[in-house]
């Protein structure tokens, strides 16, 4: 049992990040789908050492550069895994009339000017949020980020509890298209919030909230214009958590 929970960890780092892990003996397919309980504590392990990132660095360097290299840390360690997911549900939502030829969109390699816009306002704002938090605090800039990390992944996790797949067969980057268990999703979200304790009951609040509200847009618009979720709209949940979660902590310590 515990074993096969060890797996399903490795599986989750392997699936989302470039961090170098064991070599499973034994590999289950099933275990892409199963793992996503533990896809929040992957957000853990890349938030805090994105984190470290940001905190080295607003020792020796301008907030903005500071918060610059901790979003470089974390795309090196994801492999712009999730950013990848927010450009193509950008072009393919925003550039085709069709659901055909959404899917066929987003699943071109190539970068369009939806996507490519969508992406630089991402990790502008991203990063002018950081800025801001740690103009005030490194340290809570770098509670923010590991929060943002990590509950980011249960956002997604949840959305792929709630939505069908929308997706055409053979195109789902997470593997079995299944929907993921509402088991799974609690894991996910008891995990996700952990690194919330360190910050004010308000903070916590208003981040939750706004970053949910943002992370629904994905959500909504990816139900009505492909029947569903994909791997990209996942990313996308992702990315939209994080820019709704830094958003709201920048206006609340600005209150």
């Amino acid at each position: 049992m515990i074993r096969r929970e060890i797996n399903l960890i490795i599986c989750a780092v392997q699936f989302l990040t470039r961090i170098p892990t064991p070599q499973l003996k034994q590999f289950d397919p099933a275990w892409i789908q199963v793992s996503a309980r533990y896809y929040s504590l992957v957000g853990l392990l890349v938030g805090t050492l994105s984190a470290a990132v940001l905190w080295g660095a607003s020792q020796l360097a301008s907030p903005l550069v500071a918060a610059l290299l901790s979003i470089a840390a974390s795309m090196a360690l994801t492999g712009c895994f999730h950013e990848d997911g927010l450009a193509d549900c950008a072009d393919g939502i925003g550039g085709g009339a069709t659901r055909e030829r959404r899917l066929e969109i987003m699943k071109d390699s190539r970068l369009g000017t939806y996507g490519a816009s969508v992406l630089f306002l991402n990790l502008m704002i991203r990063a002018a949020c950081l800025a801001t938090l740690i103009a005030v605090a490194p340290v809570l800039a770098a509670i923010a980020m590991i929060c943002a990390q990590s509950f980011g992944r249960s956002a997604a996790v949840t959305a792929m509890t709630i939505m069908p797949y929308g997706g055409n067969p053979g195109m789902a980057k997470e593997g079995n298209p299944d929907r993921a268990s509402a088991h799974n999703a609690i894991i996910a979200i008891l995990i996700g919030i952990i690194p919330f304790v360190f910050l004010t009951p308000v903070m916590a609040s208003a981040g939750l909230a706004v970053g949910m509200m943002v992370a629904a847009v994905p959500v909504l618009l990816a139900w009505k214009y492909l029947g569903g979720r994909t791997g990209d709209v996942l990313g996308a949940v992702e990315q939209c958590f994080e820019i709704g979660f830094l958003l709201a902590l920048g206006a609340v310590i600005r209150l």
